[in-house]
């Protein structure tokens, strides 16, 4: 069977185990470019042309290497069409959304963004302007070349995600171009505590509900999103933020939920580029699957994600932060009720993977950086075999990031 790794995949045997495959139904994939323009056509609210003025100073944020998304395609789309407002390319800068992730470098940002290369800066997270608060006292801080835009435009894609219900919409700027101060507020342990907060929903999720009213606040105009599943790209929509995640979201849905009627041994999370990358990004892949709608796995079972991490625990501000959480903490149990306290913006991560190892062991297979793993309350091994035990009941989930295990 071939579970992803990197850029490419590798062949899993499973002796003397009993294996079932969680394989969404996948949706009908459509072309880019076609289905951006057409979302253009016919937006959800007013027209991008109702948006801008030929001489408007344009923010368009776009994901980064930690996202799936082709943003040069969906980037080219939208200044064509901005050109045809009559606004110049010059007028337009490409803010990256790094959030707190590591700045990406020239090559990234050229084999990311092609010939719109040359108009993209990183966020920066030190240099931003405040628009405003939400719950009371949260500032809303955002990236100056963005709060200082007439108009701030962005691209994305509505995926899976542990906290928002689906990434998309505001998320792309309220985070990716924000400052710690609401990544501190919505990644914190009161937030992720709260009923609601749960991979896949969106309505009464009060994470979503408050990106979306911080998106008001930062002047979020007009997004620009996908999603997409096994068989590719399964829509995209143009418009107002908050109706392109709920219409993105019901086509994810019912691409990606696979029923699940009883329990097993031990699950194999399939994750792959970018987010294998490293171990803050590939280790998603089993806490999708382990606080998701349904757990799949018996009290005591385990994780196992085959994941490349040639950049170890990662290299931005809150990898560095998930990194030193966990390599710190004498075992999962004491560090999450350590975290309940409070912990710095970044290090959510390894707050909610200590949540999931108090029940789970976590292997991660297959790595350039074992003693990283070690380190971390997880188990390194060579290959998914040596980290399952003979006899073993495995459900393994090739795209864990992309699969919504659901109640049967």
């Amino acid at each position: 069977m071939d579970i992803p790794l990197g850029t490419g995949t590798i062949d899993v045997s499973f002796p003397d185990c009993e294996v079932t495959v969680a394989e969404p139904p996948g949706g009908d994939p459509v072309d880019v470019r076609t289905a951006a323009e057409r979302a253009l056509e016919d937006p959800l609210g007013p027209p991008l042309e109702s948006r801008v003025d030929p001489d408007d100073d344009v923010a368009i944020v776009v994901t980064d290497v930690t996202r799936t998304v082709p943003d040069d395609v969906l980037l080219d789309a939208l200044l064509e069409r901005l050109a045809a407002c009559g606004l110049e390319r010059d007028r337009v800068t490409v803010v990256i959304g790094l959030g707190l992730h590591r700045p990406m470098t020239d090559d990234e940002i050229e084999a990311m963004l092609g010939e719109h290369a040359d108009l993209a800066v990183n966020h920066d997270p030190e240099s931003v302007v405040e628009m405003g608060s939400v719950a009371g006292d949260v500032p809303v801080e955002i990236g100056a070349p963005v709060a200082e835009a007439d108009t701030v435009l962005s691209t994305g894609v509505v995926e899976p995600h542990q906290y928002a219900g689906f990434s998309g919409g505001a998320k792309t700027v309220v985070i990716g171009a924000g400052s710690e101060s609401i990544i501190r507020y919505t990644h914190g342990p009161k937030m992720l505590a709260r009923d609601g907060v749960r991979l896949g929903r969106v309505e009464g999720n009060p994470f979503r509900e408050t990106i979306d009213e911080a998106g008001d606040l930062a002047g979020v105009d007009f997004s620009l999103n996908l999603t997409h599943g096994p068989a590719g790209v399964l829509g995209v929509r143009a418009g107002d933020g908050r109706r392109i995640v709920r219409e993105l979201a019901a086509v994810a849905r019912n691409a990606l939920s696979v029923p699940i009627d009883r329990t097993y041994d031990a699950v194999v999370c399939g994750v792959g580029a970018p987010k294998d990358a490293n171990l803050y990004q590939a280790t998603r892949g089993a806490t999708y699957v382990a606080l998701g709608d349904r757990n799949p796995l018996r009290d005591g079972g385990r994780l196992v994600v085959p994941a490349e991490l040639p950049e170890g625990a990662g290299d931005g501000t809150g990898e560095k932060r998930f990194y030193r959480r966990l390599s710190e903490a004498g075992d999962a149990r004491s560090l999450y009720e350590e975290m309940r306290e409070g912990y710095e913006p970044g290090a959510q991560r390894a707050f909610v993977v200590a949540r999931v190892l108090r029940n789970h062991d976590l292997y991660v297979t297959n790595s350039e950086a074992p003693e990283i793993v070690d380190g971390c309350l997880m188990h390194a091994a060579a290959d998914v075999e040596d980290a399952l035990e003979a006899g073993s009941e495995v459900l393994v989930v090739p795209d864990a990031l992309n699969t919504l295990l659901i109640e049967a």
